[in-house]
C-alpha cells in the first residue's frame, strides 16, 4: 500500500506539465488562419526604416517662356502745343491779370494794353457824330419845306431834288463818321489780352507799362494736354514702337499711370531714340519735370512657377525638386515679380536656381 501511495505522488507532476502543453495547443488551433497568413507591411522602396514617406502632391514641369522685357528710363513732361498770347494793338500794358503756373481757360483776359490816342479818336469822333447829326436834320427839315412849297406850286421841282440829295448826303456821312467810330472803339477793346487755349501759364515775360507792339507776346500758355517725351538708349531702337504700354511711377511712389507710345521719331539725338506718349491725370505734374517710366524692350526668356510650389523659411525661398530616383529635395530659389499668366494667376517668376525640365512637386 504504501508503495503505492508513492508511485501517485511521483506521477503528479508530469501529468500537470502535459495537461499545460495540451491547453496551449487548444488556444492556438482557435486562431484565425487568415489572419496569420496575412503578410506585414512593406517599407517602400528607397525609404528610411522608421520614416514615413512623404505624400504625393501636385507636380509641375519648369519651362522657359518669353516674357516682355521692360526697361526703366527717364522721360520729360512737355506741353502738347505751346501757344503765345500776343497783343493785337500797340499801346502801354496797363493791366496784367496772370502769373507764372496760373491755369486760364479758353478766352480769358490776360493783360490789357491801353492807348490814350484810341481814346482822343472816339471823343473827335463822337463830336463829328453830333455835327453830322444836325446836318441830317437841317437837311430833313429843309426836304420837308421844299416838298410842301412844291405842292403849293411855289418852287421848282429841282430845288425839291436838291433838298432831297442833301439829306442824303447828311445820312451817309453820319453812317461813316459812326462806323470810323466802331473801328476805333474795336480797337480799344482789341487791347484786352485773351488766353489762346484753356491751359497752364508756363511764361509771363513783361510787365505792367511795358510798351507793347502789335504781335508781342504777353504770355507762354502751355495747352492742357501733357505728354511725356521719353529718351531710350539707341540699342532699343528696333523693339520700341507706337502703341506699346508705358507705366509711369508717381513721384511719392504711391502708384503708377498706364499708357500708350504714340510717335516714335525717326532720328536719334545723343545716341537715344525720341518718343511721344500720352499718360492720364499727368496735369498736376510741372512742365519740364523729370519721371521715370518703364518701357517694352523686347521679349527675353524667364521661369514662372505658381506661387504655391515657393514657401519661405527662415527668409529663403525654397522649393521641392523631384530627384532621379524618386525623392524629393527642397533646394533654394531667388525669386522675381508676380507674373500672372493665362492659366497661371499665380505666377511668379524665378531669377535663379531652376532650369528648364526639372518637376516640382507641391509642398
Amino acid at each position: 500500500m504504501a508503495v503505492r501511495v508513492r508511485t501517485l505522488l511521483t506521477a503528479a507532476p508530469v501529468l500537470a506539465l502535459i495537461l499545460a502543453v495540451g491547453a496551449t495547443a487548444a488556444l492556438s488551433g482557435c486562431s484565425d488562419p487568415a489572419a496569420d497568413s496575412a503578410p506585414g507591411p512593406a517599407s517602400p522602396a528607397g525609404a528610411t526604416p522608421g520614416t514615413a514617406p512623404a505624400a504625393a502632391g501636385r507636380t509641375h514641369e519648369v519651362t522657359l517662356r518669353p516674357l516682355p522685357d521692360r526697361k526703366a528710363v527717364f522721360a520729360t513732361v512737355e506741353s502738347a502745343n505751346v501757344v503765345p498770347a500776343r497783343v493785337r494793338i500797340g499801346g502801354t500794358l496797363a493791366d496784367l491779370r496772370v502769373a507764372y503756373g496760373d491755369k486760364v481757360d479758353l478766352g480769358q483776359p490776360v493783360a490789357t494794353v491801353g492807348d490814350d490816342k484810341l481814346v482822343l479818336q472816339i471823343k473827335a469822333l463822337d463830336a463829328q457824330i453830333a455835327a453830322l447829326q444836325a446836318q441830317r436834320d437841317q437837311a430833313r427839315t429843309d426836304f420837308d419845306r421844299a416838298e410842301d412849297l412844291f405842292r403849293r406850286g411855289t418852287v421848282p421841282k429841282a430845288r425839291l431834288d436838291d433838298a432831297r440829295t442833301a439829306v442824303s448826303v447828311a445820312e451817309n456821312g453820319l453812317k461813316a463818321r459812326t462806323a470810323e467810330r466802331a473801328v476805333v472803339e474795336r480797337q480799344l477793346a482789341e487791347g484786352v489780352v485773351l488766353a489762346p487755349v484753356a491751359g497752364r501759364v508756363l511764361q509771363v515775360p513783361v510787365t505792367v507799362g511795358t510798351v507793347m507792339q502789335p504781335g508781342e507776346t504777353v504770355a507762354q500758355i502751355a495747352e492742357g494736354g501733357f505728354k511725356l517725351r521719353l529718351r531710350v538708349p539707341e540699342r532699343h531702337a528696333s523693339s520700341i514702337r507706337a502703341g506699346d504700354p508705358v507705366t509711369l511711377e508717381a513721384p511719392d511712389g504711391a502708384g503708377r499711370e498706364d499708357g500708350r507710345v504714340v510717335l516714335v521719331y525717326p532720328q536719334i539725338e545723343d545716341g537715344r531714340v525720341v518718343a511721344d506718349a500720352e499718360v492720364a491725370d499727368l496735369g498736376d505734374y510741372f512742365v519740364g519735370q523729370r519721371v521715370r517710366v518703364w518701357v517694352s524692350a523686347g521679349d527675353r526668356p524667364a521661369i514662372v512657377v505658381p506661387g504655391a510650389f515657393v514657401t519661405t523659411r527662415n527668409g529663403i525661398d525654397r522649393v521641392r525638386l523631384r530627384r532621379p530616383d524618386g525623392g524629393t529635395a527642397e533646394v533654394p530659389v531667388q525669386r522675381g515679380v508676380a507674373r500672372p499668366l493665362p492659366g497661371m494667376p499665380d505666377g511668379l517668376e524665378i531669377l535663379s536656381g531652376l532650369a528648364a525640365g526639372d518637376v516640382l512637386v507641391q509642398p
